[in-house]
């Protein structure tokens, strides 16, 4: 029996990069070695006993949709404790396990004992490293990761054959374990690394594995995740990637806002959660089924209703319904945000308005404004794509790799609180504008723009139904995401956090029109008040008149102004740059897309749907 590794420290990593960067299944590119974040069978001997549960019913409901029913609970990342002995700690591999010497370009696995882990200091985890001992016979040398893989898009993962690549799918004649060696020629125009085998003297260069000819130089795909151990059955095409490839792993995650929900969603999710013992009472007449809630002890969870609410979604709900409807996870949180009594549950959220309601100056603009002085998100990690991202408009048309050897019984979670200030849109007026302007050039453009940008995103690699203009957020949605990108440009400037540790969220669907800033960033800078603070009518009258004015100009002009997309280009904005609208990827939620000044202040086009300023 082979004796027990010891767990060692490689690294360390905060938890939201864990859930959004580097996560299970994804390569950890480390001071000196590269990293796989393991599944969660090879958590949960580590953290079994790990009571900190988050409880969101709406993000768990939206999770076992996505992954299965088997998920009962949402636990927070697992975090390092002071005692050093205790191991704890997410569970990594080095991969991949090929390495080359800094000094001989050596190329072989970890398995083969040319190589030797080295850290003597426990608490310096960034001087954990491999190291070529003896090399050339006088002293120990690095050894770095061979840096190339294999990858398909059905998530899998497997390290680059290089045996079996420079001796062209054969076995080495002189040799049964060859000894191989790494050239890297740099150049640039293309890979130029030299793979040579020093017993027999073959010669390969790593550029005949590239790009379409490529694909008749590599093997088929084995099926491997190596984040679980496991091997499938597979079909599908490999691609050669690098560590640090952009397209090599792509979470996918849910989030939610909680909030406190309202009497009819309340009433909908205790049917839901009851729905074994109401059935029995499904025929009951309403004198009766009145009676036997205030009777019946099966029935206490109902009390607060009329025996007619509960008759209606008894006869509403569809069992299995939840197990695979698309919901709408923002329309609680609208709810919960446009109600004229504000929900406070004392804990996860807190909001109030100006008792004199929207400031004069503003009421052309917006038709309410609320705070938040207490908001928490929750966002859950349930799995990760390969080579594509994930499609949110067609779930299934990028295959999502498991993050466990089994369904899952719980996913890794974060919560972050914040505070926020949601600005509301009259919805009529905003429908108005939008038939108005449907018909005109820019708008054509950028919905071209949009079924070019699918068009080439769908590209050969996915199959399945396509619609190109699936997923068409409308203009009206382009108005409220310009908007607030303004918004979020000049409060950063005011509030007393950076831009980066601000976040959106657009209501735009039918009859919503809004927009939330709020602070998310998870393990940072937590509520300081600057961003409520900016509600108070005359800050707040300061803030939109100095987004609006500055809109009319952008350092990129008359360029800036001027753009719109054109065939074949796909980029999905108009009048909108770095210098003007666009902000960082963890604070945009469409990815700095959807963007037009000229659809919020007046540049010529008569296209502005918010008034002059001035």
């Amino acid at each position: 029996m082979a004796p027990k590794q010891p767990i060692r420290a490689v690294g360390s990593a905060r938890p939201s990069h864990l859930m959004f960067t580097g996560g299970i299944g994804a390569i950890v590119d480390l001071p000196n070695m590269a990293a796989l974040i393991g599944g969660l069978d090879d958590w949960e001997p580590h953290y079994r006993n790990d009571t900190r549960v988050v409880l969101e019913p709406r993000l768990l409901d939206e999770v076992r949709r996505k992954v299965g029913r088997k998920v009962g609970e949402l636990r927070l990342i697992p975090l390092s404790e002071e005692d050093d002995k205790a191991n704890i700690g997410v569970p990594a591999r080095p991969f991949p396990a090929w390495l080359r010497c800094t000094k001989c370009n050596r190329l072989d696995s970890i398995e083969s004992k040319n190589f030797t882990y080295v850290n003597d200091k426990r608490k310096r985890p960034d001087l954990a490293r491999f190291e070529h001992r003896n090399c050339g016979g006088k002293k120990d040398y690095k050894a770095v990761p061979a840096r190339f893989l294999l990858a398909c898009r059905a998530g899998h993962l497997d390290e680059f054959p290089y045996a079996w690549f420079v001796h062209r799918a054969a076995p080495c004649p002189k040799a049964e374990k060859p000894r191989l060696t790494m050239h890297d020629r740099a150049g640039n125009r293309a890979v130029n690394v030299q793979i040579k085998c020093e017993d027999c003297g073959s010669e390969r260069n790593l550029r005949d594995a590239m790009g379409e000819l490529g694909k008749a130089n590599l093997p088929g795909c084995r099926g491997r995740h190596p984040h679980l151990n496991t091997f499938d059955d597979c079909l599908e095409d490999l691609s050669p990637l690098i560590v640090g490839a952009s397209n090599l792993w792509f979470p996918q995650t849910a989030s939610v806002l909680s909030v406190p929900p309202d009497s009819a969603d309340k009433l909908a999710g205790l049917v839901a959660d009851h729905w074994e013992t109401v059935k029995e009472y499904q025929e009951a007449p309403d004198g009766l089924l009145g009676k036997m809630m205030l009777g019946m002890p099966d029935l206490k969870p109902f009390r607060e209703f009329e025996a007619a609410e509960l008759r209606a979604a008894m006869d509403a709900y569809i069992p299995g319904a939840q197990d695979t409807e698309r919901r709408d996870l923002l329309e609680p949180e609208w709810k919960a945000l446009t109600a004229k009594t504000l929900p406070d549950d004392g804990r996860n959220f807190t909001a109030v308005r100006d008792p004199e309601g929207v400031p004069e100056r503003l009421k052309p603009f917006f038709t309410d404004v609320v705070r938040a002085e207490r908001l928490r998100e929750v966002r859950a990690f349930y799995g990760f794509t390969r080579l594509d991202a994930p499609d949110p408009e067609q779930p299934d048309l990028v295959p999502t790799a498991p993050i466990s050897r089994r369904e899952p019984t719980w996913v890794p979670t974060s919560e972050v609180f914040g505070e926020g200030l949601f600005l509301r849109i009259d919805a009529d007026a905003l429908q108005q504008w939008t038939a108005k302007v449907e018909s005109s050039d820019a708008v054509q453009r950028l919905q071209s723009a949009w079924r070019q940008f699918r068009e080439n995103r769908h590209s050969n690699r996915l199959t399945g139904g396509f619609d190109p203009m699936a997923g068409w957020p409308g203009t009206g949605y382009v108005v409220l995401h310009t908007l607030s990108h303004l918004l979020i440009r000049s409060i950063a400037l005011e509030c007393g956090y950076n831009s980066a540790s601000l976040a959106e969220r657009i209501y735009s669907n039918g009859d919503q029109a809004g927009i939330l800033i709020y602070t998310a960033v998870p393990d940072a800078e937590g509520t300081l008040g600057g961003l409520v603070s900016l509600a108070e009518p005359n800050q707040l009258t300061r803030i939109v008149g100095k987004a609006l004015t500055g809109a009319e100009r952008c350092s990129g002009d008359p360029v800036c102004a001027d753009h719109l997309p054109a065939d074949p280009a796909d980029s999905l904005h108009g009048a909108a740059c770095h210098s003007c609208l666009f902000v960082s990827e963890t604070t945009c939620e469409r990815g700095n897309r959807f963007l037009d000044r000229r659809f919020v202040t007046d540049l010529g086009d008569d296209l502005a749907f918010f008034p002059s300023w001035a």
